[in-house]
This record gives C-alpha cells, structure tokens and sequence, in this order.
C-alpha cells in the first residue's frame, strides 16, 4: 500500500450542518481542494458515524478525493452520530428523500460544478444505488462497493427465501447497539444530551421489522432497486467481491442497466474496498475510481467506458482456509452479461433416490456470512460438512473447467412434511480429499414458487425445484473432483424450518448446470490495475493489554446434549484512541446454539458493551445491549434490551419481549 501525500491539490476540511426542509440539520465532514475553481462533489452517505467509526476509513480516501480536485463529502443520516433528529428504520423513505435534499445541496454550493458523484461500500453503496433512482438531477454517477439491489434475497435478511439467521440477528443486534451511542459533545455541543435521550425514546428493534416481514413484500421492494433498474440515470461502477455476498448484485446490474451507464468489477476480496484486497490481490482502486469520476464529471477521457462491461477475477484451485493474503487467479473481461463467452453445461446426478436428513448442526463450517477478512472469516475445510449431506462428484478429466456465473440446481424432490429447505454446496476436491467450498444457495421449499409468497409443502408429494447458486469465478483443474453436496440444514446461516424431516432427493429428475467459460475468451492481457495507494491514515493507537484475545469463530460441542454452540467474535473488540482525545471501547461475542436432532432448539445471542470517554470534557457513558432469538413450532420469540448509562448512572433501560409468527421460517 502506498501512501500518498504528494497531490495535484492542497487540501483543506471542515464540519458543517446541513438542514433539511424540515429544519433537520445533518452532520457533515467536507475535504475540498484549495482552489478558486468550482470543482464536482462527492457524496458517501450513511449511518455509520464519522467522528469515530467510519473515521480511520474516511481519511484515507476522502483526502485523496480532495486532493484530485474534487469536494468530497462525508454525512451521517439523521438520528446517528451528530446529525439531529430520530433514527429510522433501515433505508427508511425519510432517509432517502435526505439522500437526495444533500445531493441538491451540494450542487448549489459555490465551490461545486453542480455535478454530484456518490460512492460507498455496504449501506453507503446501496444509499448510492437508491438515491440514483430517485434520480436527482446532479447525480451523475455512482460507485457502489459490495452493495445489494435486492433487500429481501441478496441482502442480511433472507436467502432463497429463508431466515439468515446469523446474518439478521448480527446486523440486528450491532444496529441497536450503535444507534443507542449518543452524539459527542466536542462536535454537537451542550445539546448532545438532549439528542441522546431523545433518540433513545425512539428506539425499537430492527429486527421485529425484519422478522415480521418473511416474503418479498411491499416492505422489501420499496427498498430494492431491482424493482426498476430503469429509474436509474447516473452512471453505475459496480463492484463487488467474490468473498462478499453481495457480488451477484453486479452481475444483475451490468445485465439490466445501459451498457453505456454501467460496468462491473468483481474481484477476490471479502467485505473491503478493493485497494485493501483480503483476500488480494489487492487493486489500485481510488485511481479506478477517478477514471470513473473523470469520465462522467469532468467529462475527461480515461478510457473508461472502453474497458470490458465485467471484469471478473477467477481464481486458481487452492487449498482450504479461514483466510487467505492472496488468491492465485486471473482477469478475464466479459462485453456482455450473459457473456457470449459462458454456456451452461449441464452435469447429470446419477444414483437411485437418496434421503437428504442433515443433523442441524450441519453448517458449522460455513465461515461469516460477512467475511471482513480477519483469520476465521472463510470456510474450513468441508470434509465434515460434505459428511453431513448428499454428494454427487463430477471427475475432471482433459481441459481445465472454468465457470463463471451463477450455477443452477433442479432438484426433483419428495417431502413428507410441509416445511424444509435445500441447501447445495459445490466444493472443488483435490486429489488428498481436501473440500474447497467454491459456492452455495439456500432454496425455502415453501418459496419454490416465487419469493412473493409460501406454499406449504403438500406432505408425500413429489415435485421439481430449482435454484440458482452464488455467482462464482473459479477454475476446477484436471484431476479433482467437481463435488455437489445438498443438505436439508445450515446453521447458523439459516433458521431452521419447523417441523423440518429433511426429504428424499431422486437424482433421475436432477441436474446440475455449470456456467463454463471458454478458455482463451479472455481480455486478460488488457486488465490492469494500478498499485493500491490511500491519502492517509488517522493516527489511531491501540493501547496494548495483557488480556489474551479470544478466538474470532470457537465451535463447542456437548456431547451428552448432543448440543452444537458456534461462539463468534465480530472483532469489534479494544479501545481505540482518537487524535482529538476520545476513547472508544466496543466488545461484542455473538452465540449460536442448537441441537443436533431438534430444529426449535435453535437460539442466538448477541451481547454488546460500548464506551465513549473524553477525559478532557469529563464525558463517560456507557451502553449495553442484550438481542436473543429463539423459536418454538409457531413463533419466533425476540427479547431485546439496552441499558445507557452517563458517569455510571443509568439514564436509559428498557427491554422488549415479541412472538412473531413463523410464516415463510
């Protein structure tokens, strides 16, 4: 990583407040050069609070922005960090319409062109993708990292139309968490008090929302770009990460966005911009980024538009681990999405019919859903896991098999109660027997007809179901085995259905199709990226502790019990301490239990403890919060507290018990 403090431009900062029309002021950090020049702005808006948690992060892009001659922004949406007004609930329509008032906003300023540009990763790249289908006039590109366009099936929430159990609960749980901390008195002042309380009174769980709304709805789609890929009129940068989940949003965006607006770029990397790689390699991503910027708000030609629709990474077969510095792999571009380069070739299951009834610790092994790359986050080894499930093996034998895209799986299946899930895993076999997961899908059995609704399954029937698997870049070598492996459990990935027997798959009505890339049909030779560099780094320590660190993914078994707990730590953990003095300590250990043979065992715990502390202004406060899921045959039952305390003193506690119907979980 290079650092870079050598600009074309002098750069300067401030914080400043924003107000809405309703007289909300929104918090706002803004990097400009130091010119007499308008120049275009950049947006990077989320909940994320900047003073403190997105701090590190923003200093090393934000600057670097500035510095090429650009405004760039960073705001805080209203109710978190030091903007005013009350939280709301994620990606709300008031959070939206703000999106937009700012990017008005900046147009009008004097400084500004009047072209705007928004970029983000996670909840900032998806508030990109939504304000661009409100389609502000100055908005004229976006780039949006490890984004979804779909809230309800390629989001936290569900996945083919089941509970993501861990995912849900652990966005649920950190979201209550940071938006009970309170504004910080060096920015917000005196009122920083009253800011607090109030938010506080507002709080409800997210995660009563999230549950209480089980198919795709009107709840989900108001939410979803994906509803109208046409309402979208700035240009798009999509990018996303093969260890991400959300890496088929640019393959759906290349494919219905104008091939003149749009492009993907979908590399190795977990949940990370992509000039930090993990796993790399890692990119010269803020020059990608400028090309993109250049092009469409400074109408310069970079040559950007030129490049392939989709450049993808896909990687070499490499040996199974919880993280990786580096994938061995290759560029290849694509012109259009579905390529001319890919066809599905389909792989046929043979066998006599098979009873698929996996223990409900199957799923173990499956690594974070959010991979952020720390030392645990990737799957293990799948050699239990594949024990656990019905396998199929396709030798490969002559030419290597290159797949890139989405494989699909038609099951002919036959269930004998009315609830059940299918899960199907595709592992690359080296000749030592090691299982290298290289992609999966989730199907809900009651959404085998569209996500839009449930339908039990009619007990003892027969029927055929299809569902499509991660999007994936990957090349199987000559002499390993192509392994399918379909399990009727996945925990903690997805709750378990009620009342779940598993069912009996016949191979005969069964195929597999694999998206296989032609190899020599690659534009390798002309992708190239930069080095990565960053403008910075805020000087951040860390006091040392003797305290041992404990293991970021600990699985514990009870042998008498039969009990399975997945004890995981987000790594959040330590106190950080800021150049302007504040002191900021967050722990956090999430628990997943079950038993092996009793789906309505299933329960999972997220315990997070927060203190903010500035020795200077004698501020101390506090916050802790408990969020439990559990389950019975009809209900899921939430329990939710959070405690604030100021100077030790309780200022704030409440708890919130709810039984929320199981419709499609």
């Amino acid at each position: 990583m290079h650092i870079r403090t050598d600009f074309p431009y002098e750069t300067a900062h401030e914080d400043i407040r924003i107000a809405m029309p309703d007289g909300t002021r929104l918090y706002a950090r803004i990097w400009r050069p130091l010119t007499d020049e308008p120049v275009p702005a950049l947006l990077e808006y989320l909940p994320c609070r900047l003073t403190d948690w997105t701090a590190p992060r923003d200093w090393q892009r934000h600057p670097w922005y500035a510095g090429h001659g650009y405004a760039s922004v960073r705001v805080d949406t209203r109710g978190h960090g030091n903007s005013e007004g009350l939280p709301g609930d994620e990606y709300d329509a008031t959070e939206r319409a703000d999106g937009v008032e700012v990017v008005n906003w900046l147009a009008r300023q004097p400084w500004c062109t009047g072209r705007v540009g928004m970029f983000g990763i996670g909840r900032g790249g998806v508030n990109a993708l939504r304000t661009a289908a409100l389609a502000p006039e100055p908005l004229k590109a976006v780039v949006t990292v490890c984004s979804t366009d779909d809230r309800y099936d390629n989001d936290a929430h569900y996945m083919g139309g089941s509970v993501l159990a861990a995912a849900m609960h652990a966005r649920a749980a950190a979201m209550l968490a940071l938006v009970s901390c309170p504004p910080d008195p060096l920015f917000a002042g005196e009122a920083w008090r009253e800011m607090w309380l109030k938010r506080l009174e507002a709080l409800a769980p997210f995660i009563h929302t999230w549950l209480g709304h089980q198919i795709r709805d009107d709840y989900w789609q108001q939410g979803s770009v994906r509803e109208d890929y046409a309402a979208i009129d700035a240009a798009v940068l999509a990018v996303g990460g093969r260890h991400d989940p959300y890496g088929d949003t640019v393959l759906r965006l290349v494919e219905h966005l104008p091939p003149d607006r749009v492009r993907g770029l979908i590399g190795p990397w977990s949940h990370q911009y992509p000039d930090r790689g993990m796993p790399g390699p890692a990119i010269g991503f803020l020059q990608e980024t400028r090309r993109w910027w250049d092009h469409w708000l400074k109408d310069a030609d970079t040559g950007v538009m030129a490049e392939p629709l989709l450049r993808s990474w896909i990687s070499e077969s490499h040996p199974p681990a919880t993280s990786y510095p580096e994938l061995p792999g290759r560029w290849v571009g694509d012109p259009a999405w579905p390529s001319p380069h890919i066809t599905l070739v389909p792989y046929t299951l043979r066998g006599g019919p098979v009873i698929v009834h996996s223990p409900q610790h199957t799923g173990v092994d499956a690594g974070s859903f959010l991979p952020r790359g720390n030392d645990a986050d990737l799957p293990p080894d799948q050699r239990e896991e594949d024990a656990r499930s019905a396998c199929f093996e396709f030798p490969v034998t002559g030419d290597p098999v290159e797949i890139l895209g989405r494989p699909r799986l038609s099951l002919r299946l036959r269930m004998d109660v009315p609830y059940g899930q299918a899960i199907a895993r595709i592992c690359d076999v080296a000749p030592d027997g090691a299982s290298t997961l290289v992609t999966r899908g989730v199907l809900n059995l009651s959404a085998r007809h569209g996500r839009e609704r449930a339908n039990a399954w009619p007990p003892g029937a027969t029927e055929d179901v299809s569902l499509e698997l991660n999007g994936i870049g990957h090349t199987f070598p000559p002499g390993h085995r192509i392994r399918l492996a379909v399990c009727s459990a996945y925990w903690p990935w997805i709750w378990p259905q009620t009342g779940s027997a598993g069912f009996t798959l016949d191979p005969a009505g069964s195929r597999l199709e694999l998206p296989v890339r032609r190899t020599g049909e690659s534009a390798a030779d002309a992708i190239t990226f930069e080095e990565p560099e960053q403008s910075g780094l805020l000087l951040v320590s860390s006091p040392a502790t003797l305290d041992e660190q404990r293991p970021q993914r600990l699985v514990v078994r009870d042998v008498a019990k039969g009990e399975w707990r997945l004890e995981v730590d987000p790594r959040n953990g330590g106190t950080l301490v800021y150049p302007d003095g504040l002191e900021f300590t967050q722990e956090a250990l999430e628990t997943y239990t079950i038993r092996q043979d009793d789906p309505h065992s299933a329960a999972a715990r997220s315990d997070w403890a927060i203190r903010l502390h500035r020795p200077e202004l004698a501020w101390d406060v506090r916050i802790e919060t408990r969020s439990e899921i559990t389950c019975d045959a009809a209900d899921f039952i939430t329990s939710n507290e959070v405690v604030c305390k100021d100077h030790g003193e309780v200022v704030f506690h409440r708890t919130w018990e709810k039984r929320i119907p199981r419709m499609a979980g």
